[in-house]
């Protein structure tokens, strides 16, 4: 498999933000990031749409940094409460994932989040007090305390 060079359209995970040239491996190229329209393959014409993508991202980070540090508050000062089917111990059936996270953030009233931006420190199978990182920001991230209950 040959190396692909490839602008990111979309942040990526482990790879890079939009507007950053990468070079992977053909098969993620064409299996995954092509597909989902979160690259596009690097030529010439390309490199027009970096600079605007670029620029668009520099003046979006700049007007959004204020309002991730406000988000960033509000989380700090949230208390949330996942309900979720326990058995004897406290133990889950299942676990919580990020998508559980994010509804119960809304539900106690606090901002819509991407479940993507929410990070579990590991699975979470029992029931308690437990710690996650939100990343409202590239340079903002804040630590939500969620409880978690058996409903």
């Amino acid at each position: 498999m040959s190396a692909s060079k490839l602008i990111l359209t979309h942040e990526v995970a482990g790879l890079g933000s939009a507007g950053d040239t990468v070079e992977v491996k053909g098969g993620y190229a064409r299996n995954y990031l092509l597909p989902r329209g979160l690259a596009i393959v690097a030529s010439r014409g390309a490199e027009k749409q970096v600079a605007g993508i670029r620029r668009a991202r520099a003046a979006r980070e700049v007007a959004t940094l204020e309002e991730a540090k406000q988000v960033a508050g509000q989380l700090g000062s949230l208390t949330v409460t996942v309900p979720a089917k326990a058995g004897k111990g406290g133990r889950l059936f299942g676990s919580i994932t990020t998508a559980d996270v994010v509804a119960a953030v809304t539900a106690a009233g606090g901002p819509s989040l991407d479940r993507r931006r929410v990070e579990l420190p590991s699975s979470i199978k029992s029931t308690g007090a437990h710690t996650v990182t939100v990343r409202v920001h590239p340079e903002v991230s804040a630590s939500l305390a969620i409880e978690v209950v058996a409903a």
